[in-house]
């Protein structure tokens, strides 16, 4: 009765199955924590890396590729946000990895290699496994895109999800994750881990996404009360978090970052809003939008100064249009990667800028901010934004391992962004938090045999008993 009982427990903890492989092929370029990694994903079937920037997805991704075709003998697909395809497809010719970028739709052996914006061209059963790499970007997209990624990997055994980290307390991404896994749905996590305090959930059982401060300082969703370390644990079962190799237990020598140089400019409007005498913080998003567009010029000049007083490469991200045309007419060298480029513009101006051809990129983080190695250039200078994820892969493309030099960032603000700065302070805080719950509760998982790990001795009810 007690084996019954404890088995009842087991299977209602959703903590998933393994459903995979051991490893066929694990080169010795690997690092021993990248072969850690790449194992348990094989094993598990269907997972999630969190690594931060520049410990090797990338290559980590190549190889569990290679595995699954060499175990079903049928390509893999490996989808990248937007000029990072040929990326990925010049770090495998430096591994040996044979990959295919594909435009069309057709089905390369052993890895094919397209980005999000394609993937409507393939079709799911040309392929028996699937990589979303920078999944975090799928959060961009809209709501047919997101659904587009989600139902194109449902359809597959074989799954892993790439990214650096998730959004700090944006539990959302993370069960959309589980989603795209096969694991729970968002809704059903949201309700069997969180308690909702705003009902942003409508009447047809959505989630209502908030963007900007509303959906961080509402805390709409809370915990239950003896849910955390349930969510953590389950998080878990299907994802590892890594920050730096030593949470594996790893030596860290090959992975430290050089010093990260932050500096605030302030520069102000001259003119002062209406109705007030001077400049004041700007409240609420509509205030701030109207503060952003009214110092348009002085904070576009200040970033010219900037990037101008140097002949070493800059990245410069910008959030309107109109910053990012002004921007790239007095920024001599400068680019601007929009919106509405074509795919192909988009992708020759950033492989100009990481050859050395076009000195300053100018873009908005959305557009470039996920996948980019961008070791080459060592100053980055940005607007405040909400997003914390936006400021953070921002910084990252450059403040990477394998950067050799100190990277300076700029970050150009007025008087009305003081909020704005507190905000993103604040998210700083809480993915750090998160992060930190991922991996203490992944070295649990790793230390605890999976069969026992979510309970030490199981007391059997005396009603079941009697």
């Amino acid at each position: 009765m007690a084996q019954k009982y404890a088995a009842f427990l087991q299977h209602k903890t959703h903590l998933g199955t393994f459903d995979g492989f051991d490893p066929l092929w694990m080169p010795d370029f690997l690092y021993d924590f990248q072969a850690a990694m790449v194992t348990w994903a094989l094993q598990k079937g269907r997972a999630a890396l969190f690594e931060d920037c520049g410990l090797g997805k990338t290559v980590q991704q190549l190889v569990w590729a290679m595995n699954v075709f060499k175990h079903t003998e049928q390509p893999v697909l490996l989808i990248a946000p937007l000029a990072v395809s040929f990326q990925t497809q010049r770090e495998a010719e430096a591994f040996g990895i044979d990959c295919t970028v594909s435009k069309n739709g057709k089905a390369y052996p052993p890895i094919t290699i397209t980005n999000y914006e394609r993937l409507h061209l393939f079709t799911s059963t040309d392929f028996s496994g699937v990589i979303a790499d920078e999944s975090s970007i799928l959060k961009s997209f809209n709501g047919k895109r997101r659904a587009e990624v989600t139902d194109f990997m449902r359809k597959l055994r074989f799954r892993l999800l790439c990214t650096a980290t998730a959004a700090p307390n944006d539990y959302i991404e993370l069960g959309t994750s589980s989603e795209a896994l096969g694991e729970l749905g968002y809704t059903d996590m949201l309700t069997r881990f969180f308690r909702n305090n705003n009902n942003t959930i409508d009447p047809k059982g959505h989630y209502r996404r908030f963007s900007g401060p509303r959906m961080f300082e509402k805390q709409a969703w809370r915990f239950k009360g003896h849910a955390e370390a349930s969510f953590w644990r389950w998080v878990c079962s299907w994802a590892r978090a890594l920050r730096y190799p030593s949470d594996l237990g790893y030596a860290d020598q090959h992975f430290r970052l050089p010093p990260l140089i932050e500096q605030t400019h302030h520069t102000e409007s001259r003119t002062i809003a209406d109705g007030q005498l001077f400049a004041m913080p700007a409240m609420g998003l509509h205030e701030q939008r109207e503060e952003r567009r009214r110092t348009l010029g002085e904070r576009c000049d200040t970033v010219a100064d900037l990037v101008n007083h140097t002949h070493e490469p800059a990245l410069v991200w910008c959030h309107l249009n109109d910053e990012g045309n002004l921007l790239s007419k007095i920024i001599p060298g400068g680019e601007q990667i929009k919106g509405g480029d074509a795919d192909d513009t988009k992708e020759e101006r950033f492989a100009a800028f990481i050859a050395g051809d076009l000195r300053v990129l100018i873009t908005k983080p959305k557009i470039g901010a996920w996948g980019l190695n961008l070791q080459h250039c060592a100053h980055v200078v940005l607007f405040p934004t909400y997003s914390y994820e936006q400021y953070y892969q921002g910084i990252r493309r450059c403040w990477r391992f394998g950067q050799e030099r100190p990277v300076k960032v700029d970050i150009v603000m007025t008087t009305g962004d003081e909020e704005v700065m507190a905000g993103l302070q604040r998210k700083t805080q809480a993915a750090n938090q998160m992060f930190s719950n991922l991996v203490d509760s992944m070295k649990d998982a790793m230390v605890v045999h999976r069969p026992s790990s979510t309970h030490t001795a199981t007391e059997v009810p005396p009603w079941i008993v009697s």
